[in-house]
């Protein structure tokens, strides 16, 4: 395993801030660490990088001990979720002091660190001082420093959370693109991107781990089939009658009404498939939109989460 917690725990006073994570990451994989804010996210990181220790429990990042600081260093790449520089460098500056610490020869560093800042997307500024760059910028040119080394663990603590929507879409294509050339560890809040780029997905709520596994097995464990049935402007009156009546019957779990779009969550996916466009025409009810849903990840979140409140 590239990542491997036994009861993990970590206490600030009186705040169990990690309390006993046991998790597994496979090599080579993208996992998506996913909680609320507070959750204990950012600590687990803390604690995998050895910039915090453990209040008991044992860990092993690229099957060395983390208890051995000094084997797992030079294994590990880091980006926090503010990353801190010397500022009155220039991007290629920063990447060769970077490189001289982890020992990598000169000439290896130069070429490392122009193909990496093209990587990230700012090989047209690296004339800059960083001092003058955005937060984005900033966070681009941290991932280029965790990459420096050429980690076999990568850990990532809200990698894109300072970045645009163009931004953010370049850069989790770029950690996707890492895929079985490292092992990313990526801590994030923000669903979406771990649906778009992440393996498997290890969801943790107030320093406890609640659920981890692959993507799809959590979708096809912990949601149902739904359809969503929009009607046209005027039917409002027998459209909520018709859900009303709907919910009566034995193959629907929930209808969650939203103006002219009812959610229909199902326990018979074929009855359902037979049944459900034949109870709209029966009602005559105008049909604007029908489709069956597919099961997103914020749909395991929430129920993960809810059940645990």
């Amino acid at each position: 395993m590239s990542i491997r917690t036994q009861d993990l725990r970590k206490v600030y006073g009186t705040v169990n801030a990690l309390d006993g994570l046991t998790l597994q990451v496979e090599p080579g994989t993208v996992f998506g660490f996913l909680g609320p804010n507070g959750a204990g996210k950012s600590t687990t990181i803390r604690l995998l990088t050895g910039l915090a220790h453990p209040t008991s429990g044992k860990a092993w990042v690229a099957g060395e001990d983390i208890a051995h600081l000094d084997r797992v260093t030079s294994r590990i790449g880091y980006l926090p979720e503010e990353p801190a520089f010397y500022t009155w460098m220039t991007p290629p500056e920063f990447l060769d002091h970077v490189g001289r610490v982890f020992g990598i020869p000169a000439g290896l560093r130069t070429s490392r660190a122009k193909e990496l800042l093209e990587k990230v997307g700012l090989g047209s500024v690296a004339k800059r001082r960083i001092g003058g760059f955005s937060r984005g910028m900033r966070q681009r040119l941290g991932l280029a420093q965790a990459l420096m080394n050429q980690p076999d663990v990568l850990l990532l603590d809200e990698p894109v959370s300072a970045l645009d929507p163009a931004g953010r879409k370049e850069m989790l294509e770029l950690i996707r693109s890492l895929r079985g050339q490292c092992t990313v560890f990526m801590s994030t809040h923000i669903l979406a991107d771990v649906e778009r780029v992440c393996d498997s997905v290890g969801i943790i709520d107030h320093g406890r781990l609640l659920v981890e596994a692959p993507q799809q097995e959590l979708t096809d464990r912990f949601t149902l089939p739904a359809f969503e049935v929009e009607v046209e402007n005027g039917a409002e009156a027998p459209f909520q009658a018709w859900a009303h009546d709907l919910r009566s019957l034995p193959w629907v779990t929930a209808v969650a009404l939203d103006g002219r779009t009812a959610r229909v969550t199902v326990n018979d996916l074929q009855a359902a498939h037979q049944s459900l466009l034949a109870e709209v025409v029966r009602c005559g009810l105008p049909l604007r939109r029908y489709e069956v849903v597919t099961p997103s990840l914020e749909d395991v979140f929430l129920k993960i989460v809810g059940q645990e409140g």
